[in-house]
Formats: structure tokens, sequence, C-alpha cells
């Protein structure tokens, strides 16, 4: 059945597959370690101007290495999960350190960097140095999920080795790049979270959860647990020049690493702590509605205050800060509530 099933995949990749992916067009090993990572929990239409875009600034992991961890995440600001561009630019410094700027074509190697997990460097090794090597990103497990009936999540040690398995069988040795390109787009383009389409899936003849009619019992679900609120108040505090300031995060947590707004916790008295935490004497001007996000892990509820300084006595370390005109600002790497406020006061 291996043999069939890469057989039937690679005949229908070459008339229904995606063959005009920006990364595809020159698969050299870092446009092809990029959008990898980039694609990591995000959808390709969502990559796409972020890759050409980041691409056009740092068309080489030389130029990758050497550039400031800010100007980085400015190009990666809005794609989310920022320890993604992070990793790269470590990652990019240890290549250069350590290979003499070329990514290394050897998956120890490639595991040893940051950011370069087991499915990341099979695909790297498999579409960049067309190596016998197998993916399971969360497409392949959809696909091999329902076609297996495996029961249970993906998540869980005891599925994943299982389809690990599975995935390292259907591997074929030959036309190793087309072949996992392929498996990624029935993933993403047939064989979808909700409403696979069925009746043009290459492979639907033995996919045991259509026997079944029971594709959407495949993949088993992550199990339900409550997701925590966070609530915070973000503070615009603007000077006589009318700039805004700015603290850049730590490099660990939340929006590691990218330039934000000075924080307290709504228990707090804002003017009190602002005069305790950094000197600053200030006004509330306005308190702004209250914005919702979520995050992976927990979904958040901010508060913007805006504040006008009347004066700073003796400023204490709060980190690194910068004034910065909101219009200005736009260029750092910012989160997304942080970029849609400053777009709202640009208006």
């Amino acid at each position: 059945m291996n043999g069939q099933f890469s057989d039937q995949l690679l005949a229908w990749f070459e008339s229904c597959g995606r063959h005009n992916l920006p990364w595809q067009q020159e698969p050299e090993p870092y446009h092809v370690w990029l959008s990898e990572i980039m694609l990591q929990q995000t959808q390709v239409a969502t990559v796409i101007p972020y890759y050409n875009r980041f691409l056009q600034r740092f068309p080489t992991i030389k130029l990758l290495a050497d550039a400031d961890i800010d100007d980085v995440l400015s190009h990666w600001a809005g794609l989310g999960y920022y320890a993604r561009g992070r990793n790269l630019h470590r990652a990019a410094k240890m290549i250069c350190d350590d290979y003499s700027g070329d990514l290394p074509a050897n998956k120890e190697q490639l595991l040893t960097l940051p950011g370069i997990g087991r499915s990341t460097a099979g695909a790297i090794m498999a579409l960049a140095f067309k190596q016998h090597d197998a993916i399971l990103d969360g497409n392949v497990k959809r696909v091999l999920c329902r076609f297996y009936a495996v029961n249970g999540w993906p998540g869980q040690p005891a599925v994943e080795k299982r389809l690990w398995q599975l995935a390292e069988g259907l591997t074929p040795e030959i036309n190793v790049a087309r072949y996992t390109q392929a498996i990624m787009d029935l993933g993403a383009t047939v064989c979808t979270r909700s409403k696979p389409q069925c009746d043009i899936c290459p492979v639907a003849s033995e996919c045991l959860a259509r026997k079944q009619e029971s594709q959407d019992k495949y993949p088993g679900r992550k199990p339900k647990k409550t997701i925590p609120l966070r609530e915070t108040v973000f503070l615009l505090l603007e000077n006589r020049k009318g700039e805004i300031l700015f603290e850049k995060r730590p490099a660990t947590g939340i929006w590691g690493g990218l330039w934000c707004f000075p924080e307290c916790s709504p228990d707090d008295d804002i003017e009190e702590w602002l005069l305790a935490k950094t000197g600053f004497s200030a006004s509330i001007i306005k308190k702004l509605s209250i914005i919702k996000h979520r995050l992976t892990h927990f979904r958040m509820e901010i508060l913007p205050v805006h504040l006008k300084v009347k004066q700073c006595n003796n400023v204490k370390a709060m980190g690194e800060q910068q004034w910065c005109a909101s219009g200005d600002a736009l260029k750092f790497g910012v989160p997304a509530p942080v970029r849609n406020l400053l777009l709202a006061m640009s208006e």
C-alpha cells in the first residue's frame, strides 16, 4: 500500500498541487528554511507577503545574522509567535559561526539550531537537499489520522510515535521533495480540517475514515481546558513633544524582544505606580476601550490609558526605553495590539 499511496499522491500533485509558491521558485536551503519556520502554526496565504518582505530585507543568511534583532523583529511583527523570529536570528549567527554561512545538509546538525525540530529538519532535508526524510506537520498528521483511522489526539506521545512510523513508511526513496510538498498540499487544500473534499482526494478509495464515514472524528481533539484570562493596563505616556514612551520587553516571555508600552496591573493606582516606578508625574487624559487579544495559552484584556507627562524626577531604570513619535514607532518590532493602537492614534 505504501508505494501505491505515494504513486497516487505524486500523480495528483502534478496536476493539482501548488507549484507557484515563492519559496518553490528558488528552493535553495535558506529559502526553504525561512518558509518552513514562517509556516509553523501559520497558513500559506498569511506567510507569503511576510516571506517576500523578509527576504527582500535579508536576502542571505549572512545579512540576517549581521542584522540587529530589532530590525529582524520589525519585519516579523504581525506574523505572531515571535520566538520564531528570535530563533531564526540566533540560528543564522550559529550558521555563520559554525558552518561558514551555509545551512548544514545534515539532519543532526540542523536539529542543533534554535527553532528547528524533527519535522522542520525533515522538510529542509527533503525540500532543500532532496534527501530521504519524513515530515509530520499539522497537515500531514490530519491526512494520516484519517487515512489510517488513528485514534487519539496527535499531541499525545503514543499517537505521535505511531504517526511518525506511518510517515516514515510512506515517504518514498525517490521524488522525496515532490512527495513532501504533495502530502502537505493534500492536507492544506483537500483533506482540510472541516469539510474535506473526499470526492477529489487521490487516496480516498483506501481511506479508512472515509470508509467509516467518520472523517470528522479524525484527528482526535485536544483535551479541552479553561483558557486563563490576563488583565493588564497599557500606559500611553505622552511627553511635551507629543512623543510616546516605549519599552523593550525581555527576550523571553510574551512578545519577547518587542517594543511595547509600559504596563501595570488594573489593581494599581496608575499615577502613583508611575511616580514610584519611573519617577514620572503624569495625569490621565483618557481611558480607551478595552482590547481583547487571544494568544496560544491565554487570552488578554488590555485597558489602554493615555497620560500626559507633567514632569520627570530621577527616572528609575525599567529596561530599555525610548521616546518616539507614534508614527515612527511602527518601524519597530511591536506586537499586534500595540500596532493597532498606534494606527488608531495616527488616524
